[in-house]
């Protein structure tokens, strides 16, 4: 099936999908600070530049996109019917990139959370958001 926009169209729709402050993070920022959480955002100085950083529990917070991030078993993160070797390989790549900066910094002594856009949403998003907060302060690493 073809596209429903022009190429030019696409293209403009693409370039405007942003990678930070999303909904996704805004809502578990706004969260995490109304529990007393304090966090860093986006610190170039750890691998990946997680989208939150609490310093306090050596915690480093990445909110995924399911497309983006090609999460499994989620209706989000299939591949698009055209160009689909493209868009495979680029989500690989995604992957692979999360899987190595989750193992370097836990090298290093941090612990990761990944949150996926999908467990933001509707009945889930309450008990996720509690989730996070118990595993922030969790010493298990995630």
């Amino acid at each position: 099936m073809a596209d429903v926009h022009s190429k030019e169209t696409r293209s403009f729709n693409m370039s405007r999908i942003q990678c930070k402050d999303t909904k996704p993070e805004m809502l578990v920022r706004k969260y995490l600070f109304s529990k007393g959480f304090r966090y860093r955002l986006h610190d170039k100085k750890l691998p990946g530049k997680p989208d939150l950083v609490l310093p306090m529990y050596k915690t480093a917070i990445f909110i995924n996109g399911c497309f983006w991030h090609g999460h499994d078993n989620c209706k989000k993160g299939g591949v698009p019917k055209t160009r689909t070797e493209w868009w495979l390989k680029k989500i690989n790549l995604n992957k692979t990139r999360d899987a190595n900066v989750i193992k370097k910094l836990s090298e290093v002594g941090w612990k990761t959370i990944t949150v996926w856009e999908c467990e933001l949403k509707g009945l889930m998003l309450k008990k996720n958001l509690d989730k996070i907060a118990v595993d922030i302060k969790s010493d298990k690493t995630i």
